[in-house]
């Protein structure tokens, strides 16, 4: 399937929520691409093949990350790091704090996960201000693997989320919104 004919396809499926969560905000809901195997199959297959031979396991990001994740791991093989919310891991973890609209939040992986210098290819939904895929990224680094690079279904354009991230990091989206 090419690049385009799964934008299409995934872009058919998605729901789009007007005044979701909030009056003003238009939620764009995935999981009905979830829900179609050959649509999860064209979004898993899009997100790695820009980073194809460059990457040794997928960071989904919890938790719509990590159906994406697993999905594109049994695509291509690789394994799947799990950059999970705060307190959700139970052996001694890396944690990443990072700033929400309102507070702050953290994302934790376990030490020792992977070899040290491990290509990770992060994966997640939804690229908005960039908060969430950019603490990933830098958790990531901390515990001493690289990024391979970002790669996500949807960008939300005008919320400065590839700006936040900067050149640093290799960024694909399939769609733009």
């Amino acid at each position: 399937m090419t690049e385009q004919s799964a934008r299409e396809l995934v872009s058919s499926l998605i729901a789009s929520i007007p005044d979701f969560p909030e009056p003003g905000v238009t939620f764009r809901d995935l999981t009905p691409v979830f829900a179609s195997g050959p649509a999860l199959h064209a979004l898993g297959t899009s997100l790695t093949e820009p980073f194809a031979g460059r990457f040794d396991v997928i960071g989904g990001v919890e938790a719509r990350g990590f159906l994406i994740a697993g999905a594109a791991s049994a695509i291509c093989g690789a394994g799947v790091l799990t950059v999970r919310k705060a307190g959700k891991l139970p052996r001694a973890v890396l944690r990443e704090d990072y700033a929400l609209e309102y507070g702050t939040a953290a994302l934790e992986v376990h030490e020792g996960e992977l070899p040290p210098g491990s290509r990770v290819l992060i994966v997640d939904d939804v690229l908005a201000t960039g908060g969430t895929v950019g603490a990933a990224a830098r958790l990531v680094e901390r515990a001493g693997w690289q990024v391979a690079g970002i790669s996500v279904a949807l960008e939300l354009e005008g919320l400065g989320g590839r700006e936040a991230l900067g050149d640093r990091y290799e960024v694909f989206s399939l769609l733009q919104y």
